[in-house]
């Protein structure tokens, strides 16, 4: 589970903050635990690397939301940083210290929404997510993330990977659940595109890696979507 830190000095916004991801807990299903803390002084307070994302306000009273986050990063490197503050040029010093981004107050939904799924896309590229594959004599251990597409036929089905295409007894809607959460989409029926291998889409084609598919109609809104959520999250 992803865990959050929303750190902020006004009672009303981490409440906020904190129903903002109930909210999008109920729209795209990611789960969250969620902590908050009322200053940069209780967050740093035997703080240990256990965050992934923090929310950070600039302006604190005690310890302010910079310093904080210069001493976080002396503690851990890996955890994102989200500033949130009503003046944008504060938040552009926020590179300093490896932030991710920024959200301005009064923070809407929309906004916020974006920066977390941008958070969730880099988590989900530092995740190493492998499938164990059935082949002839034993079992391939398969890296996700090397994936262009997958292809059913029959009772079978067939991988396009960085590192070669191969095929294995199975079923395409038993890889899709597996693979829920990890970026994956069906561009038709019958292919399991990865959306971090897209490069292009051109009218009713989609090219992933060096493959070229068709995008089916009625798949064609829901693909097309996922990919945006995607680009989006990456570039928001």
């Amino acid at each position: 589970m992803t865990r959050i830190a929303i750190v902020e000095d006004e009672a009303a916004v981490r409440e906020q903050l904190a129903g903002y991801v109930q909210r999008y807990t109920r729209q795209y299903g990611t789960q969250f635990e969620v902590t908050m803390f009322t200053d940069g002084v209780e967050i740093l307070e035997d703080y240990r690397p256990v965050y992934d994302i923090i929310f950070l306000d600039v302006k604190m009273q005690h310890l302010d939301g910079m310093e904080t986050a210069r001493r976080i990063r002396e503690l851990d490197s890996d955890v994102l940083l989200i500033f949130i503050t009503n003046m944008a040029q504060y938040a552009i010093k926020g590179y300093a210290v490896g932030a991710l981004d920024y959200v301005l107050k009064p923070v809407p939904y929309f906004a916020f929404s974006q920066q977390l799924q941008k958070a969730v896309n880099q988590l989900a590229k530092r995740t190493r997510h492998y499938l164990a594959v059935p082949v002839d004599g034993g079992m391939r251990r398969l890296d996700a993330a090397t994936i262009y597409y997958i292809e059913s036929e029959g009772h079978r089905v067939h991988f396009y990977t960085e590192d070669g295409d191969f095929s294995a007894p199975g079923a395409l809607k038993a890889l899709e659940e597996k693979l829920t959460g990890r970026l994956f989409a069906r561009c038709n029926s019958g292919y399991l595109v990865n959306l971090a291998q897209v490069s292009g889409v051109q009218q009713n084609t989609v090219q992933v890696g060096p493959h070229e598919l068709q995008i089916s109609r009625p798949k064609r809104r829901a693909f097309l979507a996922a990919l945006a959520d995607y680009i989006g999250g990456e570039g928001a």
